[in-house]
């Protein structure tokens, strides 16, 4: 036994040396990594979810409320008569001036400038000599005001009514209400409720409606 430790003593101290060395580098130089606390591995998933979660685009800053449109209808003594859009908190003034402004003949005292407008309003600007009960005016949502128009119990005055009244007269529409203008200018005037039937389109039997509707004065 003695005689084969000395011829493999080399080869036993070699392999004493490696069983040695790997035993150092194992279990002494080879630390174990520590353990991962409860805490880091919150942090961990943290920020695994942050890069993976798509972020919510950002909501736009609220928009301003946009400011509704109106629709106001402009007649009478008026450059260029017709529907003009507008807005709340305009007033009569900046509608007559979208229309071109008031002719010749209008009646400036019987126009309340500073009124509001509305949906559906009616700016209907008298004539210089037309009576009006109110100074305004206005007519609003569509219905005949005081203004440029002809009261339920009231004739129309063929000398002194304009489009507009002509148009609230049965089967006088804008064409006929421009031809009994076109009449009165040319003619000088109507004399008599009868002078009707020399207008053009207007026969016996639109004259039978319309001549306890109308005067002369």
């Amino acid at each position: 036994m003695k005689d084969w430790f000395k011829e493999h003593k080399l080869f036993i101290v070699i392999a004493v040396l490696i069983a040695t060395g790997g035993i150092y580098y194992f279990f002494i130089y080879h630390e174990t990594p520590a353990p991962v606390t409860e805490t880091q591995l919150n942090d961990m998933e943290s920020e695994l979810q942050g890069e993976t979660t798509v972020k919510e685009p950002e909501k736009p800053a609220k928009e301003e409320q946009k400011t509704e449109t109106i629709m106001v209808d402009v007649k009478g003594q008026i450059k260029h008569p017709g529907v003009y859009p507008a807005t709340q908190g305009e007033r009569v003034i900046d509608l007559i001036e979208r229309a071109g402004g008031l002719a010749k003949k209008a009646d400036e005292s019987q126009v309340n400038f500073a009124e509001h407008v509305q949906d559906e309003m009616v700016i209907n600007i008298p004539a210089k000599g037309e009576t009006d009960s109110s100074p305004s005016g206005i007519a609003v949502n569509g219905a005949a005001g005081p203004s440029g128009s002809t009261p339920n119990n009231a004739k129309v005055d063929l000398n002194k009514a304009d489009v507009t009244q002509f148009q609230t007269l049965p089967g006088i529409g804008p064409a006929k209400a421009a031809a009994i203008l076109e009449y009165r200018e040319t003619s000088g005037g109507f004399k008599a409720v009868e002078d009707l039937k020399n207008i053009s389109g207007i026969g016996d039997k639109t004259f039978e409606k319309l001549k306890d509707l109308v005067e002369v004065h």
